[in-house]
């Protein structure tokens, strides 16, 4: 086993249910970049291996998701997944880079949101007389938008 297969087990196996999702978006998007380096080297093999662990993460995502409880969210997001596997087919069938490149975005973007996500114990209370977090002004030292992502 390679250094980071053992950092990637013991990280997997101290996480909480909020940070296996995350390190799926993760692995997710490493497959999808390693897939598109495959196909600019031209090396179908590992592109068509890449791909494939890429929508066998798509499918753990997809299957752990609570329709119950997830309602709009949830379907949006089985929604969402499928839609990446059938770009990623896409991608392998015709070995065309686009594809890759849209899924890719998407395993951003959709990483970033659960980066940002806490679970409710680690979320900071505010006090009772405070105005909600969108009316809050900015402090001196807090740079107005920075680090908001849709800037870039």
């Amino acid at each position: 086993m390679n250094a980071r297969h053992a950092y990637l087990e013991g990280r997997i196996l101290s996480a909480d249910p909020l940070e296996l999702v995350r390190i799926l978006y993760e692995e997710a998007l490493d497959a999808v970049i390693s897939a598109r380096a495959h196909l600019g080297a031209g090396d179908i093999a590992a592109r068509s291996r890449q791909i494939t662990r890429a929508q066998l993460i798509l499918l753990e995502l997809e299957s752990s998701l609570d329709h119950q409880r997830g309602g709009e969210l949830s379907a949006n997001l089985s929604k969402l997944y499928d839609y990446m596997s059938a770009r990623l087919t896409s991608a392998n069938l015709e070995q065309r880079e686009e594809p890759l490149c849209e899924v890719e975005r998407l395993l951003m973007t959709l990483l970033e949101g659960w980066r940002g996500c806490r679970p409710p114990a680690e979320t900071p209370a505010l006090p009772e007389s405070a105005p909600p977090p969108a009316y809050r002004p900015a402090l001196e030292s807090e740079p107005a938008l920075a680090g908001s992502s849709w800037l870039y």
